[in-house]
């Protein structure tokens, strides 16, 4: 199989495990009234998640070893695609004719942008001076979007999509040097971008979580947005990629990015509160806003590690 195409098809399946993660955990979240750690453990369904999670990310990890990154990053919004019929299904209604929508638009940009960025298998990877000098470019950057300020949701998404980004970026530098042979895979190259993998990923999970606390909707769309583009910066500018077709590929390709970006923006809309018109009603809200939870105040009550302040099953901890 060609190595483009399997690349494909592994972050397809990637983004059907994430998307099938996010239902599962949404679902014991509605379903389940005790707190703790030990009942968290207890629970088959929480684990089947984890699992998901894991297979999720085990599938990313080796399509990018198979691809390139402007092939691998910006199929990530299709775990939004999947979660639409998925979580349509669970909640038994129809997709509703935005979501089609959104639906058709990501998936037009997607193509196009496949078409213009198809490529060979990477073969090369970023230096330790490079690996350095992104990771000190992409720190600093993500300083100066989450100071204090206005639109802080907005800005620590951006953040939160380029640490992720980069985060893919040096994964498959350790996995090609991990496994063509040219670096030992406990040398302290390998284990430096390791590190750094680790750190950034971390931070984008934290970043996200800070992004989220006023809502889903917008800020989820600028992580899904600017994660490929980070990817591809480095892709483009470090790593040799190129696009397909001069500048009609160039053209292409940023008429598939923004139709993939409208896309998403209608996919990670957010659903509309329970209760503002009619309760009955709350079984017509957006599927993935039901699985994601897109307001804080209208996410069900979930499992905690912790127990959580008496003031409402409704309260998001601040960090």
């Amino acid at each position: 199989m060609n190595a483009t195409l399997l690349a494909v098809v592994l972050s397809l399946f990637s983004a059907v495990a994430y998307a099938s993660a996010a239902v599962a955990q949404e679902r014991l979240a509605s379903r389940s009234t005790g707190t703790g750690l030990p009942r968290l453990l207890g629970s088959g369904a929480w684990w089947c998640s984890v699992g998901l999670n894991a297979a999720g990310a085990l599938l990313h990890v080796v399509a990018l070893r198979y691809g390139a990154l402007t092939v691998v990053q910006p199929l990530g919004a299709l775990t939004l695609v999947a979660a639409v019929p998925m979580g349509a299904r669970i909640a038994g209604r129809r997709v509703t004719a935005p979501e089609w929508r959104g639906t058709a638009y990501t998936l037009a940009g997607l193509a196009a942008v496949l078409v213009t960025a198809s490529g060979p298998a990477p073969d090369d990877v970023l230096s330790g001076p490079e690996a350095v000098a992104v990771a000190g470019a992409t720190a600093v950057l993500i300083g100066l979007l989450a100071r204090r300020g206005t639109r802080p949701g907005l800005r620590h998404a951006t953040a939160s999509g380029f640490a992720s980004g980069v985060a893919s970026a040096l994964t498959q530098t350790v996995t090609v040097a991990a496994t063509d042979g040219s670096a030992p895979v406990l040398s302290v190259r390998v284990i430096g971008v390791a590190l750094l993998v680790a750190a950034f990923a971390a931070g984008g999970l934290l970043l996200a979580q800070t992004a989220y606390r006023g809502g889903l909707g917008a800020p989820l769309a600028m992580v899904t947005l600017a994660n490929p583009v980070a990817a591809a910066v480095i892709g483009l500018a470090l790593l040799g990629e190129r696009l397909q077709g001069g500048p009609t590929g160039v053209l292409l390709a940023l008429v598939g990015a923004g139709l993939a970006g409208r896309g998403v923006v209608l996919l990670s809309r957010a659903a509309p509160e329970p209760g503002a018109e009619d309760k009955d009603d709350s079984d017509d809200a957006h599927p993935v806003a039901v699985v994601l939870a897109l307001k804080p105040e209208t996410a069900s009550a979930e499992p905690a590690l912790l127990p959580r302040p008496a003031t409402g099953p409704g309260h998001l901890t601040p960090l």
